[in-house]
C-alpha cells in the first residue's frame, strides 16, 4: 500500500513540540533534516512509530528522520504545507549555504535567483513588445489604431510593473514576506509619482519637503527634499530596497512581542523601507545616473570611435543597473541640436550583440530549459528588448554577457566611423531600420555586433553540465564485477575502490539495512558510473546522491556520509531526472579530498532500496 505522504507529515509535525519549536526544515536524498529549538519537547518514541519513518537519530545538531529516496521529497512538501512554513524558511537554508560562497559569487548569483522565476513574464512581454513596436514601421498608421493600443497594453504590462515583479522575487531570495515586497514594488511606481520615463522631458519635478525649508542646508535638502519620481525601468534600487525591507522585517520578528508582531512588524517595516528608499537609496542612485549620463556624453565625443566603442561595451551594464532609459536625454538633445541621433547606433550595437550572444547559447545549450528560454529571449533582443536575454541567459552565465560587450564595442566603433545616426529615438535593433540614415551600413553594424558576440560566446562559454548521451559516454570500459544480483539483473560496481560489507558503512541508517540491502565502497577514484542500463529516477540537487531504476530494481548510490551538508561543493552531476543511461556511463564526479577535508567519510553506499520486495537477492562482489 502506498504511503500517505500527508498523514506521515501530519504525524511527524504533531510530535515535534509545535511550530515554534522548528527552527528549520530541509531534506536530503533519504532523510528529513530538522533543526529543533528544544529537543525535550520532541516525542521521539512516537516519531519512530510514524508510518513512513524508517528510523531516526540526531547528528550534527539535526534531528534526522529516515524516510527513503523518492519519498522524502514528497513528505517534505506535505510537511511544509502542514506546518505553514513558507519559502522564507527554505530561503534561510539557501542563505546558510550561500554564506560559504566567495562574495563575488554571491553578487553574480543573486540576479539569477531573482530573475529566473519571473523569466516567463519578461520573455513573453519582451518578445511581444518588440513585435508591437515594429509593426508601425511596416504598417503606416497602425500605431493610431485601437488594435495597437490593445496589443501595446498587453505587451508592456510586465515592464511597466517590472519593479513589482522584481520586488516580489527579491523578497523570496532575501527571506522577506513576498507580499510586503510587493507593497514596496508598487510603492516605487505609485501613480501619484511622476513616471521615471517622463523626467527627461519635464520642465519641473515635484518635490516633497519632508522637514520644511532646508534650502540653507544643502546636504539635508539633498536627502529630505524628495523628488516625487517613480522607479519605472529600474532594477538595482528595487533590489536594494527589498534587501533592506527583508533585513528590517527579520530583525523585528525577533524583538517584537508575538502578541503585537502581526501588525507592528509590517507597519514599521514598510515605513522604514519607504523612508530610506526615497531619502537615501533614491538620491544616491540619482547621482549614479547623473555620473553615467555625463560620462556617456563625454565618451561619445572622443575621436576615432574609441568613445563609442567604450559606451557600446558598458551599455549592457547600465541595463542591468536600470539606467539605460536615461539615455533618452542624450538622444533628445542630439536631435534638437543637429537633427541626428548618433547614440542610437551605439544602443543598437549593444542590444543586437546581446541577441547574438543569447542566440549562441540557445544553439550550444544541451539543456532543454536553457534552450526554451534562450531562443525567444534572443528574438526579443533582436527587436530591442534585451532584459529577457540579459537577465535570463547572458548575465546569468556571465561569459555570454562579456561576449555581448565585446560585440557591442565592435559594432559601436563601426557605427561611429561610418557616421550612422537616426532621426528618432526609443527604437533599436530591427525596428530601428526605418529611422536610420544609412540602412545598408546599419544592417552591417547589426551583423558585426551580433556576429562578433555570437562568435565570442562560442569561444568563451561552455555549458557546465552536458546533457546529451554523446557527451555522457563511458570514460573507461564497463566493469564486469557485480556487487548486487537479482533475478532481474545485476548491479555492477559503480565506483572504483574497495567493496565493504553493508554493515561496515560508517552510517547507522545505511549499515542497518533500513534503506535496503547492498554494499559500501571505499572509493579510489571520484567517479560514479551507471551500474546497469536504466533510467535516472532522481538526482539530488547537490549531486551527492542518485537513484536509478531498471528491471524492477530501485537502486540508491549515495556518495559519502552526511555529504549533503557540503551543499554540492566538490560534486558535479552529468545526468538529469528521467535520463536513460547505459552501463558504465559517468553519472557523478566527486572530490574525495574535499569530502575528507570537510570532515566526512567518502564511503559510497550502494543500496537496493526495494530489496525486501525481490526474492533471491545476492549481495557481495562477484567477478
Amino acid at each position: 500500500m502506498a504511503l500517505d505522504y500527508r498523514k506521515c507529515a501530519e504525524e511527524i509535525f504533531a510530535n515535534l513540540g509545535g511550530k515554534d519549536n522548528i527552527i528549520s526544515a530541509a531534506h536530503c536524498a533519504t532523510r528529513l533534516r530538522l533543526v529543533i529549538a528544544d529537543n525535550s519537547k520532541v516525542n521521539s518514541k512516537a516519531l519512530e512509530d510514524v508510518e513512513g519513518v524508517q528510523g531516526m537519530f540526531e547528528s550534527n545538531g539535526q534531528l534526522q528522520l529516515i524516510i527513503g529516496t523518492g519519498t522524502v521529497n514528497k513528505v517534505y512538501d506535505e510537511f511544509l504545507a502542514v506546518t505553514g512554513l513558507t519559502a522564507a524558511s527554505k530561503a534561510e537554508v539557501k542563505e546558510a549555504a550561500a554564506s560559504r560562497m566567495p562574495w563575488w559569487k554571491k553578487i553574480l548569483k543573486t540576479p539569477g535567483d531573482i530573475f529566473v522565476p519571473i523569466l516567463p513574464a519578461i520573455v513573453a512581454s519582451g518578445l511581444m513588445m518588440g513585435i508591437v513596436e515594429a509593426l508601425p514601421k511596416f504598417i503606416p498608421g497602425f500605431d493610431n489604431t485601437d488594435w495597437f493600443q490593445f496589443l501595446d497594453l498587453i505587451a508592456n504590462t510586465a515592464f511597466v510593473m517590472l519593479p513589482v515583479l522584481v520586488a516580489i522575487s527579491s523578497a523570496r531570495v532575501f527571506g522577506g514576506n513576498i507580499f510586503l515586497g510587493g507593497v514596496i514594488g508598487f510603492l516605487m511606481i505609485h501613480p501619484s509619482l511622476m513616471n521615471a520615463w517622463s523626467v527627461s522631458t519635464a520642465e519641473t519635478i515635484p518635490v516633497w519637503h519632508l522637514f520644511g525649508d532646508l534650502s540653507k542646508m544643502p546636504i539635508l535638502s539633498f536627502f529630505f527634499d524628495v523628488n516625487k519620481v517613480g522607479y519605472q525601468g529600474h532594477v538595482i534600487p528595487v533590489i536594494l530596497a527589498v534587501l533592506l525591507m527583508s533585513t528590517v522585517e527579520k530583525k523585528l520578528h525577533k524583538v517584537v512581542p508575538e502578541m503585537i508582531d502581526l501588525f507592528v512588524t509590517p507597519l514599521v517595516t514598510v515605513l522604514v523601507t519607504a523612508f530610506v528608499t526615497f531619502t537615501v537609496i533614491g538620491p544616491v542612485f540619482a547621482i549614479v545616473e547623473n555620473w553615467v549620463l555625463a560620462g556617456a556624453k563625454w565618451l561619445i565625443t572622443v575621436g576615432y570611435g574609441v568613445g563609442a566603442a567604450i559606451m557600446g561595451a558598458i551599455y549592457p551594464l547600465t541595463v542591468v543597473m536600470g539606467l539605460h532609459h536615461m539615455y533618452n536625454v542624450i538622444e533628445a538633445g542630439m536631435i534638437a541640436q543637429t537633427g541626428l541621433n548618433t547614440w542610437m547606433p551605439i544602443a543598437s550595437a549593444a542590444n543586437f550583440a546581446q541577441f547574438g550572444a543569447c542566440l549562441a547559447v540557445a544553439i550550444m545549450a544541451k539543456n532543454r530549459k536553457t534552450k526554451a528560454v534562450a531562443f525567444p529571449a534572443s528574438l526579443s533582443a533582436s527587436l530591442g528588448i534585451t532584459e529577457p536575454a540579459i537577465f535570463g541567459i547572458n548575465f546569468r552565465y556571465m561569459k555570454p554577457f562579456i561576449a555581448g560587450m565585446i560585440g557591442a564595442a565592435a559594432g559601436a566603433l563601426f557605427g561611429s566611423l561610418t557616421g550612422l545616426g537616426a532621426t528618432t529615438y526609443g527604437v533599436t535593433g530591427i525596428p530601428g531600420i526605418p529611422a536610420i540614415n544609412n540602412i545598408p551600413m546599419y544592417l552591417l553594424l547589426l551583423l558585426i555586433s551580433g556576429g562578433v558576440a555570437f562568435f565570442m560566446t562560442f569561444v568563451l562559454w561552455k555549458e557546465e553540465t552536458p546533457q546529451t548521451a554523446a557527451e555522457k559516454a563511458p570514460v573507461k570500459p564497463v566493469p564486469t564485477a557485480s556487487v548486487i544480483r537479482t533475478p532481474g539483473g545485476a548491479v555492477i560496481q559503480p565506483v572504483p575502490g574497495k567493496v565493504i560489507a553493508r554493515e561496515d558503512i560508517p552510517d547507522q541508517t545505511f549499515a542497518t539495512g533500513i534503506l535496503g540491502d547492498g554494499v559500501g565502497i571505499d572509493p579510489e577514484e571520484g567517479v560514479v558510473y551507471a551500474p546497469f542500463d536504466g533510467e535516472i529516477a532522481s538526482i539530488f540537487d547537490t549531486n551527492h546522491a542518485v537513484s536509478l531504476e531498471a528491471n524492477g530494481m530501485e537502486l540508491l548510490i549515495h556518495v559519502g556520509i552526511d555529504t549533503v551538508n557540503m551543499q554540492g561543493e566538490g560534486f558535479k552531476g552529468f545526468v538529469q531526472d528521467g535520463d536513460q543511461v547505459k552501463a558504465g556511463q559517468k553519472l557523478i564526479e566527486f572530490d574525495i579530498d574535499k569530502i575528507k577535508a570537510a570532515g566526512y567519510s567518502p564511503v559510497v553506499a550502494v543500496l537496493l532500496t526495494n530489496s525486501d520486495d525481490i526474492e533471491g537477492v545476492e549481495v557481495g562482489i562477484t567477478e
